[in-house]
């Protein structure tokens, strides 16, 4: 790894948002699936959570975000589930939606951990998603339409959020992604033809030095060079 792509990630990892995520409760879009991580990504949120109706929205979900190697997925099949991991992590669920009780998106205070639910492209969110949701928000339009594509809601209230924060000095406080997730990242982002390998061979993660170098003794070196089998008949 190059000093400067080494700075690159330590300058990123420095400024995500932990306690700030989104959740994608049936989007199935490959087009759109790719174009909330990319979102996510670029406003520092380390964590996006998908809720898949199916097995083939499932691997549709795991296609069309694979290039987003820096945001981690969580994958979830009930609705509720999803809702309660991110209340009990302290996080306000917001759902975009038209209703009588819903807020200007940009009323909301953003600085307090929040989660974002995202509904299903053709028929938005779910009954059980909005009754389980703490408020509904929507984006003001004044045209013909009454809603915005999904991802592009996505986009629009996060740099809501990330407006707030930026004020508030969030981006500029140390992030608190533990020494394991930053090591997994630096490891993955920085020596990726060794990650791969690691994951092929089914190898440890080694440490990675202030310089964002591999640290590994002989052994994990010997392995690394050699096929699966080869290495698991040596210990054996």
């Amino acid at each position: 790894m190059t000093p400067e792509r080494h700075k690159r990630i330590l300058d990123m990892l420095a400024k995500r948002q932990t306690d700030l995520t989104v959740c994608m409760e049936g989007v199935h879009k490959p087009h759109n699936l790719a174009a909330v991580v990319r979102t996510c990504d670029a406003i520092g949120i380390n964590e996006v959570h998908a809720v898949w109706k199916n097995s083939r929205m499932y691997m549709s979900g795991n296609s069309a975000v694979g290039s987003q190697n820096w945001v981690n997925l969580h994958h979830h099949t009930e609705t509720k589930d999803a809702i309660m991991h991110l209340k009990e992590q302290g996080m306000q669920v917001l759902v975009t939606n038209l209703s009588d009780s819903a807020v200007d998106y940009r009323e909301v205070d953003y600085t307090k951990p929040t989660a974002i639910i995202l509904g299903q492209e053709k028929f938005g969110a779910s009954d059980e998603a909005l009754a389980l949701a703490d408020q509904d928000i929507i984006i003001p339009m004044v045209g013909m339409v009454q809603s915005l594509n999904v991802s592009v809601a996505c986009a629009v209230t996060l740099y809501e959020a990330q407006r707030q924060r930026q004020l508030a000095g969030m981006y500029d406080s140390p992030s608190n992604i533990t020494k394991v997730e930053r090591d997994r990242v630096l490891f993955e982002g920085g020596h990726p033809i060794f990650a791969k390998a690691c994951q092929r061979k089914g190898l440890p993660y080694p440490e990675i030095d202030d310089e964002g170098q591999i640290v590994a003794d002989e052994d994990w070196w010997n392995k690394m060079q050699m096929n699966k089998e080869a290495w698991q008949e040596i210990d054996e």
